[in-house]
């Protein structure tokens, strides 16, 4: 008997492969993104760095990725109270929110052009484009696995159970660890410039 609850104790206290492969991933991205904050810095204080501010678009996307992990928090909360229908909305409200994320990050990086900062000017303008770029291709791969939960969501059956519950789980880890990465971005963009 005190077998089977040292083993149930162990099952409940040990953490999924899988999420435990998402939180590897997360620090190796947050590591990268360290890096290029570093070099920011370091190319910033050798001199010739050209000081803008940043087109309002970016506050507009920060505002709208900060909106996504408020709908994505309540599709996860609806999932496990059993609420099908605020499930799915608020699964697909997620992920337009993403993509809308995306064309405005693609318009600030337009306006920017715009007004002459554009890749091959001054390293400010270039880091500008490299940091916020690479996160939106980390959004972008936050879009494909809310696709793949909408796909799920609205082709099988509504039932919860642990394996879905995981897969939607890592799904929205790695949702709010990239809108939280934005906004630590999108801060360090805007008062080290």
């Amino acid at each position: 008997m005190d077998i089977a609850v040292n083993k149930t104790t162990y099952n409940r206290n040990k953490i999924s492969p899988l999420k435990f492969a998402l939180w590897a991933s997360l620090a190796s991205i947050s590591m990268m993104f360290a890096g290029f904050l570093s070099a920011y810095l370091v190319r910033q204080a050798a001199g010739n760095w050209f000081e803008f501010v940043l087109p309002n678009l970016f506050l507009w996307s920060t505002g709208i990725i900060v909106l996504s992990s408020v709908t994505m928090h309540w599709a996860v909360k609806a999932f496990r109270e059993e609420d099908e229908r605020l499930y799915k909305s608020m699964l697909l409200a997620t992920f337009c929110l993403g993509i809308v994320f995306i064309i405005t990050q693609y318009q600030g990086w337009l306006a920017m052009q715009a007004s002459g900062i554009d890749l091959k000017g001054n390293p400010s303008g270039a880091f500008v484009y490299l940091i916020s770029g690479v996160h939106v291709a980390h959004v972008v791969g936050g879009i494909a696995a809310l696709l793949v939960a909408l796909i799920h969501g609205f082709t099988l059956p509504f039932k919860v159970t642990e394996r879905r519950k995981t897969r939607l789980d890592i799904t929205a880890h790695y949702w709010h660890y990239v809108d939280v990465l934005w906004v630590v971005l999108y801060l360090f963009l805007t008062f080290y410039r």
